[in-house]
């Protein structure tokens, strides 16, 4: 070695040792965060994701960027998570975008839309084709950045105090449904109700809505909603894959360092995957149990749902008329359910079917 190199390599060695190269060793300082959930604690695959992404974030910086992880109506109204991230009044919120379609129905679109696309093709849609760039552009209005933070997977319709034979019995029902589904079963005669998820058992009891519906039935079972209606539904056809997202404000997440940012990448996916998971794994032996207890598992009559289907290719129409926002991203939305319906019909669909009346 020459003695050049030799003096060179020193002088950088003890220059390290001294730890004192920040042009070199990129020392992060440490940093706090907080998130609102817009999910009460007792739903663990919900509000537990947040923890999920917050415990990875940790791991992922040798426990320097920390984030709290606060339910529902702690730091502010389980809806209001948006306003927060936007306002800067929390760094970011694990909330479902749909929720916020009283301020444009477009935000609809980055969760699930009524004959929407399922889970994986949600998040097809995201990560390989135009959904994370569009509704990215579309969130920058609102100072936000949005991360996918998970999908329940196709959900159930809900609780019934009434058998559904007709689109006639839908009439009148006052019908508790999350976000802009509401628009479409409004269109079939239904009075919709926004309720957060924590007030449901006792709207229901009470009698204030005479059916909700939530997720699926490893939530359901915890709700405890078979006790107050009888008649379980079939499918959730306006949540086919409901995406949920971690909402960060743009100032803040513009302001970490790239290795941070890379940490919430990086944690957002693993907690996307983790949330669709749990779901998939624990809702069959809530199913049994839900069944076990002689509910009257139901499903949509076709009627009923070619109806709905009807006005929810209405609507959306409508709505792309006099949104210009909803009219660019539901056309590539739109283009992209139809390729990958045509795919599943020959796979996924083809199978599944085959399996579930196979004798196992």
């Amino acid at each position: 070695m020459e003695r050049r190199s030799f003096i060179q390599g020193a002088g950088i060695a003890g220059v390290l040792a001294a730890g004192s190269a920040p042009a070199i060793v990129h020392a992060q300082a440490n940093l706090r965060w907080r998130m609102a959930s817009s999910f009460p604690k007792s739903l663990d695959a919900l509000f537990g994701t947040g923890e999920v992404f917050a415990r990875k974030v940790g791991e992922l910086t040798g426990g320097k960027f920390q984030i709290t992880v606060h339910p529902g109506g702690e730091l502010m109204p389980p809806l209001g998570v948006l306003d927060g991230v936007q306002n800067a009044t929390v760094e970011m919120g694990h909330t479902v975008p749909y929720y916020y379609f009283g301020k444009d129905d477009t935000f609809a679109l980055g969760s699930g839309i009524p004959f929407g696309l399922n889970s994986r093709q949600q998040t097809a849609w995201m990560y390989d084709g135009n959904g994370l760039k569009l509704m990215r552009e579309f969130y920058a209005d609102y100072n936000v950045v949005n991360f996918p933070g998970g999908n329940t997977g196709a959900q159930m319709a809900g609780w019934f105090r009434k058998e559904i034979k007709t689109v006639a019995d839908l009439k009148g029902l006052k019908f508790r449904i999350g976000g802009f589904a509401g628009k479409v079963v409004e269109r079939l005669g239904v009075v919709p109700q926004n309720i957060p998820g924590g007030e449901l058992y006792q709207a229901l009891e009470k009698g204030t809505i005479d059916a909700a519906e939530w997720t699926s039935p490893y939530d359901d079972l915890k709700l405890g909603f078979n006790k107050v209606a009888p008649f379980y539904y079939y499918p959730g056809w306006w949540e086919g894959g409901p995406q949920v997202d971690f909402f960060i404000n743009s100032k803040a997440f513009a302001a970490l360092p790239s290795e941070y940012k890379a940490a919430v990448e990086m944690a957002a996916s693993h907690a996307h995957v983790h949330m669709q998971a749990l779901y998939d794994a624990r809702n069959p032996g809530a199913l049994k149990q839900l069944v076990a207890q002689k509910v009257k598992l139901m499903p949509f009559p076709k009627p009923v749902m070619d109806q709905a289907f009807k006005e929810a290719m209405a609507l959306y129409a409508e709505i792309g008329n006099k949104n210009p926002a909803w009219k660019k991203i539901y056309a590539d939305y739109d283009n992209f359910r139809r390729d990958q319906n045509l795919w599943f019909r020959f796979t996924e669909a083809q199978f599944d079917r085959y399996m579930q009346s196979a004798k196992l």
